[in-house]
């Protein structure tokens, strides 16, 4: 089994405030990194760092910041194919980030929105049945729908994560097998009653740090939270998703409790740390938390 992650990369660019700003507000803020990013290269490079074979597709431009994403990708465990685009700058995060933990980010999706649906299509015409097609919200409706159409076509198990939201989601979902919501996702989609009603066969429920449920048609399980020293949540759920997603895949099994538990047990790692990328577990800690 193979995943196929669609999706944007970015470099993501983390500032230290005190406060998150209000509307007119100046601030002063401390660099503190400069990451690859992008919510599906975050979960394409977990994916391939718990040892799955994961190949990541994502748009970017012709320009310095593409030669600086293309360079930090080849030192991570994926195969990475990126679509270069005329006319459009390759995208970037700024995230603020307080003491606290909390954070804003703000994300240009020029790139992303601007990758064509025949590309994408391409780019997974060597998917076999079983393979995972991994999406996030990124992509624009055309490009998002055409994938999940052509991967049902081919028998792969798609994967979801609503992020950021958009307003053509409701046509999407009786297309995908998994979905990854937080509460925010879950009440922009209607509630997990009408995912599950439109065809969504595992819906993962993050809830911080009150753990995650795992429901599908006549059930609903658990799964405590890891404890954690909250330094940064940025990319945590997105390491969770590529976790329980790998973690289940690497067991010839669905979605279940127990991949759930290894999900949390990563983002507590990477919450615990900052950055984006480098706050990622590590092979070596992957493997640790997959075994167990």
């Amino acid at each position: 089994m193979r995943a196929h992650v669609i999706g944007n990369v970015a470099l993501d660019e983390t500032i230290r405030v005190d406060d998150l700003p209000v509307p007119g507000a100046s601030i002063l803020g401390v660099e503190l990194s400069r990451d690859l990013g992008g919510k599906g290269t975050n979960q394409a490079v977990v994916l391939g760092r718990a040892g799955l074979p994961t190949r990541l597709i994502a748009p970017v431009g012709r320009d310095a910041r593409a030669g600086e994403i293309r360079s930090a990708l080849a030192r991570e465990p994926v195969e990475a194919s990126l679509v270069e685009l005329d006319g459009v700058r390759s995208d970037i995060s700024l995230i603020l980030m307080t003491s606290r933990g909390e954070n804003a980010i703000v994300t240009t999706n020029e790139a992303a929105s601007g990758l064509p649906p025949e590309a994408a299509v391409s780019a997974i015409a060597d998917a076999a049945p079983g393979d995972l097609l991994v999406l996030q919200g990124n992509l624009s409706f055309a490009t998002t729908r055409a994938l999940l159409s052509e991967g049902r076509a081919r028998g792969m198990r798609t994967a979801f994560n609503p992020s950021p939201v958009r307003d053509f989601f409701a046509d999407l979902w009786p297309f995908v097998d998994i979905a990854f919501v937080n509460e925010g996702e879950a009440v922009a989609a209607g509630g997990i009653g009408h995912l599950i009603a439109l065809g969504v066969g595992r819906v993962a429920l993050t809830l911080g740090p009150r753990g995650a449920r795992l429901i599908s048609a006549g059930r609903d399980e658990a799964v405590a939270a890891a404890p954690a020293a909250v330094v940064d949540t940025t990319g945590a759920g997105d390491c969770f998703m590529a976790t329980a997603l790998a973690s289940a895949a690497l067991r010839g099994v669905d979605l279940d409790a127990r991949a759930l538990a290894h999900a949390a047990r990563a983002a507590a790692l990477t919450v615990a740390r900052p950055g984006t990328m480098r706050a990622f577990p590590i092979a070596a800690e992957m493997a640790a938390i997959l075994a167990s």
